[in-house]
């Protein structure tokens, strides 16, 4: 049984289908990642898959249990086990890194202080940011600030975590740095990742397996290497497409591991 389990999912908006009849299954410990145009809804199924949107029709089962009509109360427990990294990264200016971190730990009221405080110092560790607990948001790069919004969600030590555009406005590097932390939840503490990208470079270099949204629905879903051999030209034009789209990283040297 997948961990995730999404059939006959609809979603329409003024009558118009964004989704109309998706179906995809994740599987626990996997990087998956959701490509296709602009409005395809790749945004619209991260929200339902987390209950910030519900579905018109169709099911999601989130290990075993049906999600799509919880309450909001029943969504707590379930919201638990799945951290999501908006695309704005959504940091609080006001607060330091540190609080910034442990916002939804604090949130839960269910953690200790002392033990709130090992959770941030681990959760900067694990993304390469170690000791800036006391800096504020204003005082870090981009690329950085996307860095502590992972370290926020990777702090509730969640089973799925959910990115919405991870390296969107990022340069060379700090995609490539990103793309590496994905990659180091998934093999150190088996994270199962769900991506929505347009960065195809990104796709390609860490997905297990890669679902291409199409006219409302899952066209494809495959490894790299079963996407790119698939022979439609709706997916290799897109591909063609958003690969012009991203800036060259011959000059970019790998950043440190």
């Amino acid at each position: 049984m997948a961990l995730i389990e999404i059939r006959d999912l609809k979603k329409s908006f003024d009558g118009d289908f964004v989704l109309n009849g998706v179906n995809l299954d994740i599987e626990a410990g996997e990087v998956i990642t959701l490509i296709g145009e602009s409005g395809s809804g790749k945004s619209v199924l991260l929200k339902m898959i987390i209950g910030l949107m519900p579905p018109d029709s169709g099911s999601i089962k989130f290990d075993g249990q049906e999600v799509t009509d919880l309450s909001e109360a029943d969504w707590v427990p379930v919201r638990r086990r799945i951290g999501m990294l908006f695309q704005e990264g959504a940091l609080f200016d006001s607060m330091t890194v540190a609080d910034n971190v442990a916002y939804g730990l604090r949130e839960q009221r269910k953690v200790p202080e002392p033990e709130i405080r090992q959770r941030v110092s681990r959760a900067l560790e694990a993304v390469s940011l170690p000791g800036i607990e006391q800096r504020h948001p204003k005082e870090l790069s981009g690329g950085m600030q996307k860095r502590v919004a992972l370290a926020r969600a990777v702090a509730m030590e969640p089973e799925v975590v959910i990115y919405d555009e991870p390296t969107e406005g990022l340069d060379p590097i700090n995609v490539t740095r990103v793309d590496r932390l994905i990659l180091g939840l998934r093999d150190r503490l088996g994270i199962t990742s769900i991506i929505a990208t347009h960065n195809m470079r990104s796709t390609f270099r860490i997905s297990d397996r890669i679902a291409f949204l199409h006219e409302g629905r899952v066209a494809i879903c495959g490894t790299p290497q079963e996407v790119e051999a698939w022979g439609d030209p709706s997916i290799a034009n897109f591909v063609e497409r958003a690969h012009m789209r991203l800036p060259s990283e011959n000059s970019v040297p790998p950043p440190p591991a």
